[in-house]
């Protein structure tokens, strides 16, 4: 097996791994501290990442590093999304339904007790959610999951407001609002991949002076 060979595998086993995680090369990146570039050449099979990226992603994947470094068939290369990140959605889901579940405890205690039907209950439990999204997605580094549970957390505030002020004459306009902090939202996190990019573009500079002279013209 030549070097090019070896490449094409390491590269096959990288795609597949991710892909088969729903995880994008941006996401990938992010969790390694490499450009989405440096992903994609590798799933090109135009370089190999070092023993311990290599390492490292054999621990995001939940696989053994010979895994990643070894030629599967169709049969064997098939590996469940992994556990941990399984794990994390559950829980997440699980703080989801108890705050709604809080929210429905509360609707029927009222509703049994002083016969009030607070329907808006369920929509001031958005903006607890989308606050406990957030927090979620940091603790765990979605980017993505930042911005739309920071975008839920918008809309979801301004309709808590409306419910909340409806019988005093509040009305839909209140919503176009949310199109400015929208934005707002939007910029913050296109600032945020751009400072990220740039971060990891400088430290993969500094890497490749670091580089042995062979190494860069093997």
């Amino acid at each position: 097996m030549d070097i090019q060979e070896f490449r094409n595998i390491v590269a096959q086993n990288i795609y597949y791994l991710r892909t088969v995680n729903h995880m994008t090369q941006y996401e990938l990146g992010e969790k390694l501290n490499y450009s989405d570039k440096a992903i994609s050449k590798w799933e090109r099979g135009d370089g190999l990442p070092d023993a311990y990226i290599i390492h490292k992603m054999s621990e995001i994947f939940g696989v053994t590093v010979d895994y990643i470094l070894s030629e599967h068939s169709d049969q064997d290369k098939k590996v469940d999304a992994k556990p941990i990140k399984k794990a994390k959605r559950m829980i997440a889901n699980i703080v989801f339904f108890g705050i709604i579940t809080v929210a429905l405890l509360i609707f029927v205690v009222l509703a049994l007790t002083i016969k009030q039907y607070l329907w808006q209950l369920f929509v001031f439990a958005c903006p607890i959610c989308a606050i406990v999204g957030i927090v979620f997605s940091c603790l765990w580094e979605q980017g993505r999951g930042v911005f739309l549970m920071a975008s839920g957390l918008v809309w979801s505030v301004l309709a808590t407001i409306f419910c909340a002020l409806l019988g005093i004459g509040v009305y839909w306009q209140i919503f176009l609002i949310g199109i400015p902090l929208q934005i707002i939202v939007f910029l913050c996190f296109r600032i945020k991949i751009t400072i990220t990019f740039s971060q990891k573009d400088t430290k993969k500079k500094k890497e490749e002076k670091q580089t042995p002279l062979e190494e860069k013209t093997e």
